[in-house]
């Protein structure tokens, strides 16, 4: 008999929360206020920024994203960008706060003491910045001239030759992987779980190759479907999907509590 899990440190409960996806307290540097949003566990990083623009007036590039607990405490950071959200311990009432890295342009920009500073900086990260100094100069042609940001094409070189990089390791890791096969899940910032790799190969949502898990105590997300798909059977809430990398195949027996024995 398995104990049902409780939430760790710093969440609170999920209470009415529907399956898959948490209420989080979105905040930044550039405002003092906070908005109430509710996002998808399966979303990537990469998805939560896109998402975000709107809201806090800052490119996806130049957001850096902190999971604090319903205290305010810190609980991780956002990364990397494909990472989901349900692979960090969020839950509802937790907090996001969107923490702008921002390049030293404000010599580009004469006399502006009548603007307060979080609207220069909203103008400066949004992806169509208008002109900001009377020569017609912007914010774009400033990062071009000096190769910043996407504009950096070695940079740019180098994270696309990581990434395929990064894709022919984990289907590496994914062919070594057999459903059936007893294993631990190794996931940042929470504890490792045991149990059964149910699917190995590639998904509907989300590309890249990923490893289906029936954990041995309802720890998961879901029943084995995702986007009405089923890719595997199991109870809810005992299924999980995670990168090839998070998991270890091995002898990994279940654990027993006693409490059979009581």
């Amino acid at each position: 008999m398995k104990a049902m899990a409780e939430p760790g440190p710093g969440l609170v409960g999920t209470g009415s929360v529907p399956p898959g996806s948490v209420s989080l307290s979105v905040s930044s540097n550039l405002s003092a206020f906070t908005s109430l949003r509710r996002y998808g566990t399966e979303l990537s990083v990469a998805e939560i920024k896109r998402k975000l623009e709107l809201v806090v007036g800052v490119s996806a590039p130049w957001m850096e994203l902190e999971l604090r607990g319903a205290g305010g405490e810190f609980l991780a950071r956002l990364e990397p960008d494909d990472a989901l959200l349900g692979s960090f311990p969020v839950s509802d009432g937790c907090g996001l706060h969107v923490g702008p890295i921002v390049p030293n342009v404000t010599p580009m920009i004469p006399n502006v003491p009548h603007v307060p500073f979080p609207a220069v900086l909203i103008q400066l990260l949004t992806p169509h910045s208008a002109p900001m100094s009377p020569n017609g100069d912007s914010v774009r042609s400033f990062l071009r001239r000096r190769r910043w940001g996407r504009f950096d094409e070695d940079a740019e070189r180098q994270r696309g030759a990581e990434a395929e990089q990064r894709r022919a390791e984990e289907a590496e890791l994914a062919a070594a992987m057999t459903p059936g096969s007893r294993c631990l899940v190794s996931v940042p910032g929470q504890p490792q779980h045991r149990g059964t790799i149910a699917y190995v190969g590639l998904t509907d949502f989300k590309p890249g190759h990923w490893v289906g898990v029936r954990y041995d105590e309802p720890v998961g997300k879901h029943d084995g479907s995702v986007g009405g798909r089923r890719y595997f059977e199991c109870p809810h809430p005992y299924g999980a999907f995670v990168r090839p990398q998070r998991v270890t195949v091995g002898d990994y027996p279940e654990e027993d509590d006693g409490l059979d024995e009581l």
